[in-house]
């Protein structure tokens, strides 16, 4: 008497995700429905830039009065120093998504060996998170923007691309911050991240033009992304536009992809180990 013996059958193979970005829109699809319940977490990004507009830029702007040779005219210190403050709150708001939140999820919460069980990959997990640090940057800065607005620190309709600039701007810091987060050892390492952006922040021209510097250290801060980044804001925000508008604009275009480049081989190592 023969006995059939049954084959073991495999498990149902998943369908893989169609379309190139249907993994990335799913991850921030994720996020929309958890920050759903928790968005008055962002309102603290969106009031740091605010204290610094009312205390610096309109306090000290007192003292200062304007701002001579921007634009058609002098402007006031605090339509000086509102884009610069935008510029910064789009930085903060995409890099403390790809670096703070996103290293929670690789260490503590272990987010994504259970998002990697899907057909999702990697590279969505990567792209996904990049275009809600970008989202997330776009969000802060915009609400920003309606303060500046409402306060009368808006001099020309060309303000109204803010939003665009403050989307590329959440591109170069969101993927850089996706090569930090694959370098950073434990929770002390973050100590390195505040020693590259504080002084980034006080001295890229934020609070006063970089002609206050020597040649030698102009040379230096126009190779700082968030010298680049206000130079773009303040443009668009002052009416200033033009062809020198091409360089931070190609600049951060660049940033953002040869980080996204670096960033890739570096979380496939980390999260398929």
């Amino acid at each position: 008497m023969s006995a059939v013996i049954a084959s073991p059958q495999r498990p149902p193979r998943q369908p893989a995700l169609t379309g190139v970005l249907s993994g990335p829109r799913m991850l921030i699809e994720r996020h929309l429905l958890i920050y759903r319940h928790t968005w008055n977490l962002l309102l603290a990004e969106i009031l740091e830039p605010v204290l610094y507009l009312f205390s610096i830029g309109v306090g000290i702007g007192k003292l200062v009065g304007h701002i001579p040779g921007l634009g058609a005219a002098d402007i006031s210190y605090s339509s000086y120093v509102a884009p610069a403050l935008l510029a910064t709150a789009a930085m903060n708001g995409a890099m403390n998504e790809t670096t703070f939140n996103m290293f929670s999820k690789l260490k503590l919460q272990k987010t994504y060996d259970s998002i990697l069980a899907t057909p999702m990959t990697v590279r969505d997990v990567a792209l996904g998170e990049v275009g809600w640090a970008l989202l997330r940057g776009v969000l802060v800065s915009t609400s920003f923007l309606v303060v500046i607005a409402v306060f009368g620190m808006a001099h020309s309709p060309w303000v109204l691309l803010v939003p665009f600039a403050a989307a590329l701007i959440g591109f170069a810091f969101a993927s850089a911050g996706l090569v930090v987060v694959t370098l950073l050892r434990n929770w002390q390492d973050f100590q390195f991240i505040q020693l590259a952006m504080l002084p980034m922040f006080l001295f890229a021209t934020t609070f006063y033009p970089l002609s206050v510097y020597p040649r030698a250290i102009q040379i230096l801060v126009e190779c700082l992304p968030l010298y680049q980044s206000i130079e773009l804001i303040r443009g668009v925000a002052l009416g200033q536009t033009g062809p020198a508008l091409l360089l931070p604009v190609l600049y951060l275009l660049v940033l953002g992809a040869v980080a996204v480049r670096i960033a890739l081989p570096r979380m496939q190592g980390l999260l398929l180990h």
